[in-house]
């Protein structure tokens, strides 16, 4: 039998639904924007990135490209089937849509309204969320102001009193990072996989090697 859901959840419902109807940066973009969002109100992970991707944008579905690959396959070590699980975790951003390209082929920062209008609403009423990962600068930025990303990426934080993360983005255009900071792939990302694999109850012989 289905969980009756709570007031929140059912108010993240209806701004799910407003939210993929918005059209406010249609002029600014020069292109329909198509919002994305993946996952139930009453999902156990709050997943927070910058914005979709061009591929993403077309498809639909968040991080349906090499990013996505690397962070399911070699960082969470989830199968599509975990990974993409309504149940399991809500996929958002703090720009829903694709924001177009700039300079050097990079994708361009997401609007600012974006968040204030969508993104800090939907974490306020994610009330079934028992983890927070925030992947990315420009995400983590928004949520926590003013702080330094490395800093973020080796602590441990709390977001409404529950655990959270903050990632890295895994892009390959982000390789320098990595070479940078080998300890992220040697210690912090070991934890934060096992704290995953914790909240979504996944046994070690499940995991994806």
């Amino acid at each position: 039998m289905e969980k009756e859901k709570t007031e929140n959840q059912k108010k993240l419902e209806q701004l799910i639904k407003e939210m993929k109807k918005c059209r406010h940066c249609q002029e600014k973009f020069g292109y329909e924007p198509h919002p994305v969002q993946w996952g139930h109100p009453t999902a156990k992970i709050m997943h927070i990135s910058q914005a979709p991707s061009k591929k993403v944008h077309e498809i639909g579905r968040p991080f349906s490209d090499l990013s996505g690959k690397r962070l399911r396959n070699d960082w969470y070590h989830l199968t599509e089937e975990q990974f993409y699980n309504p149940d399991n975790i809500y996929f958002t951003t703090v720009g829903h849509c694709f924001p177009g390209k700039g300079k050097n082929n990079y994708d361009k920062k997401p609007p600012k309204c974006c968040y204030d209008m969508w993104t800090r609403h939907e974490i306020e009423l994610m009330d079934s969320c028992q983890l927070y990962l925030i992947v990315g600068g420009e995400a983590a930025s928004r949520i926590f102001p003013k702080e330094k990303l490395l800093d973020l990426v080796f602590k441990d934080h709390t977001l409404n009193g529950k655990p959270c993360y903050v990632l890295p983005h895994p892009s390959p255009l982000n390789m320098n990072w990595f070479r940078d900071h080998p300890e992220f792939a040697k210690k912090r990302l070991p934890e934060i996989r096992a704290k995953i694999h914790e909240v979504l109850q996944i046994p070690d012989e499940d995991m994806v090697e």
